[in-house]
């Protein structure tokens, strides 16, 4: 299904093409979000994050998991229901950033549309999506994807500084979109935080609370091998080998001779400072402390804004 949908998108694409390019995003947006709307009601739950906040590093390790436990193969990831079609016991798993939803259901104000479903909430220290972003954009990032989501224009000369600053791709963007969530929390019951941060510090643990919160929990033995499999070193690898064929371009390098192109690239917690003066450190510093809201656990003293050297993917 989702090969066939980007089939199917792309004729509709080439329909609309003499159509001004505002009209042709607008009905393209609306498009991806009846698709994925269409998923959200099928779902058994739901991982939903921003952009670069280490979606791919937790489905490596969610397939893995699925795949141990069940005795399936190690060369798909998990895409909504790719591994329930062979496997019954497994989940279909909805993975959204929850952008093109909003545009086909004309809710910007609230998130009523994740009501009755589990929802597992991934986030990242804004700080460090907004930097990985950058290389994203600049690296990875398909051009008619960058006007989709009004990300700077293809071939742009703007500098890390530039992104991260933006209010349509950096750190304020990131911010409006967790404190969307912060304010759901009291109508959305059931929905799990997790942090990148987290993960870094205890991937198993994690993962536990997660698979117990969704109704698929696993033995030690089988979280521990997935998150193995999912270790920084062996990701490297199996994007460096294009392991998890028919993942489109999720886990392949668009460089393999640049390192900044991988998927699998730093995500070094607070790495965000190698990248700015003092100054501008402390003015992203302060978009974080004064602006985001404080149940994510980012604010000045939290443990998630101290730079650790470890590295994982991203």
């Amino acid at each position: 299904m989702q090969e066939n949908w980007a089939v199917i998108l792309r004729h509709i694409t080439a329909v609309l093409f003499f159509l001004p390019q505002s009209k042709r995003i607008a009905i393209e947006r609306r498009l991806r979000g009846k698709e994925e709307f269409r998923k959200l009601q099928r779902a058994d739950w739901v991982l939903i994050s921003w952009g670069k906040s280490g979606r791919t590093w937790f489905r490596v390790m969610l397939s893995r998991f699925y795949q141990i436990k069940h005795r399936l193969p190690a060369n798909r990831l998990l895409e909504f229901d790719n591994l329930h079609k062979k496997q019954s016991k497994v989940p279909k798993v909805f993975f959204s950033h929850n952008n093109y939803m909003r545009d086909y259901l004309n809710e910007w104000g609230n998130l009523d549309h994740f009501r009755g479903k589990k929802v597992v909430l991934l986030v990242r220290d804004p700080r460090d999506v907004a930097v990985s972003q950058f290389f994203q954009w600049k690296y990875r990032m398909r051009p008619h994807k960058k006007v989709l989501n009004k990300y700077p224009p293809h071939g742009a000369d703007i500098n890390a500084w530039d992104f991260v600053t933006n209010t349509d791709c950096g750190v304020p963007r990131i911010i409006d979109f967790c404190n969307g969530w912060a304010r759901a929390l009291p109508d959305l019951k059931d929905l799990l935080i997790i942090r990148y941060e987290d993960m870094r510090t205890d991937p198993a643990g994690v993962m536990q609370r997660v698979l117990e919160f969704v109704g698929t929990p696993g033995t030690k033995e089988e979280i521990d091998k997935a998150v193995e499999f999912a270790a920084y070193e062996n990701m490297k690898k199996h994007e460096e080998k294009s392991l998890f064929k028919g993942s489109g371009v999720r886990v392949k390098p668009g460089d393999k001779s640049n390192p900044n192109s991988f998927k699998v690239r730093r995500g070094k917690v607070g790495g965000y400072r190698d990248y700015f003066e003092d100054a501008q450190v402390r003015e992203i510093d302060h978009m974080v402390n004064a602006n985001l809201d404080p149940v994510f656990g980012y604010g000045q003293d939290s443990a998630a804004n101290r730079s650790q050297d470890d590295q994982q993917a991203s």
